[in-house]
């Protein structure tokens, strides 16, 4: 009796198919999870403020939700290794959602230790994002990864964009139905990390990592092939360019979330409402968001590294004018926008190295030592942003992360040049 040899479950000529597919399933996600992220972002490191009445704890807000976001990295790339992607992704916007849950209750009891717990789990929702834009590499064609995963990268320009927004009528909205003041726009969180995880359970199939793999001949997965920091560190020592590209995507976070993090709290410290806190926070992400095509675009044709430099240049910018905006709104707004384009060439053109850098069987776990590295860098970013506000002033804040940006840039443009002169 003769076996019938196997197939792959897609047809070849059907893989674009499938990747638009999962492309579109992922957008849907991040839109819905964007909004979910932006609405607690707007309003964790006020709330904070207000229940601890410290400038230096409110910065514990961001750090908080940075660093669930680095704690839930691992679990994510081990269990997308596994088990392919959606079950990687479940994890976190269900953690998301338990997060929202707790917040809710801490605003209520004016617990604000409770709160900082609750928003480490809201971190989810960000490492959700995060682990997305590598989902959508799995089935790109060679020199198409940076466009793909921009593409999932810049659907989170309407969630995001729109969620801080949506934070002062969640606010009344909470109140009339009986929630704490502020409490509403966790609750409204909650929901659309739910929705979120709903469309990923349901629409993500087939899994891109698990159809890939098959496609690739690589490897099935198993216990002892998949210790992910260990694999992750080794493939790092044997690829170079991959190591760059983490660094820069980790200084590049680092940049971004230390100013943002704490330009909700001097705008409310200068006098500013929360419509115009929201604003700000809003036009900052659109910055984040709504020209990774662009960016996208560019990484796959000029290059990435270019792509890297560039963002450095911009993040350096972003610093000066936030450093030296004193009152006036306008150039923190400007300094805002600035900064969410480097983090935008960073992490979209970093990202797209790294993937193609590492062999698949081996990219979920660099991706979450990436994601890893990223969020704690962030975290520790936000710790110090705090202090310095606390103990010094906005600007030099402005000042430290320029110094960082500039030594990150011109550390990329000597690696370069070193890569060019050695001999082949």
């Amino acid at each position: 009796m003769t076996s019938t040899p196997t197939k792959p479950p897609v047809a070849l000529p059907d893989l674009a198919g499938v990747q638009r597919r999962t492309l579109v399933v992922l957008s849907a996600a991040q839109i819905v999870g964007g909004v979910g992220v932006a609405v607690g972002l707007a309003l964790s490191s006020v709330v904070v403020d207000e229940l601890s009445g410290s400038t230096v704890i409110s910065g514990f807000a961001g750090t908080a939700t940075v660093l669930g976001a680095a704690l839930l990295a691992l679990p994510t790339a081990r269990l997308s290794s596994l088990g392919g992607r959606r079950v990687g992704l479940s994890l976190t916007y269900l953690a998301a959602l338990a997060g929202c849950a707790i917040s809710v209750a801490a605003i209520s009891l004016g617990n604000w230790p409770l709160l900082l717990a609750g928003l480490v789990l809201v971190g989810g929702g960000s490492a959700g994002s995060l682990a997305a834009r590598y989902s959508a590499t799995d089935l790109s064609p060679k020199g198409h990864a940076a466009r793909h995963l921009s593409l999932v990268v810049w659907a989170s320009t309407v969630g995001s964009v729109a969620g801080p927004n949506l934070a002062e009528p969640a606010d009344r909205m909470g109140i009339e139905a009986g929630l704490a003041a502020k409490a509403g726009p966790f609750a409204f969180a909650a929901l659309a990390f739910a929705v979120a995880l709903v469309i990923i359970i349901g629409g993500l199939r087939p899994d891109p990592l698990k159809l890939a793999r098959e496609l690739d001949g690589a490897p099935e997965p198993g216990p002892g092939r998949h210790r992910t920091i260990r694999t992750g560190l080794r493939t790092l020592r044997e690829t170079p360019m991959a190591r760059r590209a983490l660094v820069m995507i980790a200084v590049a976070h680092t940049a971004m979330v230390s100013i943002m993090s704490m330009t909700p709290v001097k705008l409310h410290h200068d006098g500013s409402n929360l419509n115009v806190i929201g604003l700000v926070i809003s036009l900052h992400i659109a910055g984040m968001y709504m020209f990774s095509p662009v960016v996208g675009w560019l990484a796959d044709r000029a290059g990435k590294v270019p792509v890297l430099v560039l963002g450095s240049a911009l993040l350096l910018a972003a610093a000066v004018l936030a450093g030296t905006a004193g009152h006036r709104v306008w150039q923190v707004t400007t300094a805002l926008i600035v900064l969410g384009l480097g983090w935008s060439c960073g992490l979209v053109a970093g990202s797209a190295l790294v993937t193609e850098s590492v062999p698949i069987d081996r990219r979920p776990a660099v991706q979450g030592l990436s994601d890893l590295l990223m969020n704690v860098c962030g975290a520790t970013g936000t710790i110090i942003a705090g202090a310095i506000v606390g103990i010094l002033s906005y600007g030099v804040l402005g000042l430290v992360v320029g110094v960082m940006v500039t030594l990150a840039g011109l550390w990329l443009v000597s690696a370069r040049y070193r890569d060019r002169a050695r001999p082949a």
